[in-house]
């Protein structure tokens, strides 16, 4: 549907006009998002400004949140144990030593196995001696 001018007030700002190129502008620069992923959200949730706004800051903070550790939540704190293959208190720990980032938390267990597997060798080696 069309942009009616003449009509302004309330009601037509709180809608996004998709057929509009000015309104595709003004929404994607106040949202901070291409006009693509505009586009995308109003077709999710409709053409409500304040819908599309809260669709795009959940987006926004899924795609932020993925690569983060979250001791507090329990669900996460299952989650990154079965993805690590290892228990809650060991991801606990290395969450203190690496730090919430699941990609420096992955290379700090990475580090760890490998010292461990050093250390098996050298007492293996040195039962056999």
């Amino acid at each position: 549907m069309a942009d009616n001018k003449a009509k302004q007030g309330g009601a037509d700002r709180a809608l996004i006009a998709l057929t509009e190129k000015y309104e595709v502008a003004y929404w994607s620069k106040k949202f901070k998002v291409t006009p693509a992923k505009l586009k995308y959200a109003v077709k999710k949730v409709g053409h409500s400004a304040k819908k599309v706004e809260a669709y795009i800051k959940e987006q926004k903070h899924r795609a932020s949140d993925k690569a983060r550790i979250a001791l507090s939540e329990p669900y996460e704190v299952r989650y990154w144990s079965k993805k690590f293959k290892i228990t809650p208190a060991k991801l606990r720990a290395a969450v203190a030593a690496a730090g919430h980032s699941s990609k420096k938390v992955a290379a700090y267990l990475t580090a760890s196995k490998k010292k461990a597997k050093k250390a098996t060798k050298k007492t293996a080696k040195k039962k056999a001696a």
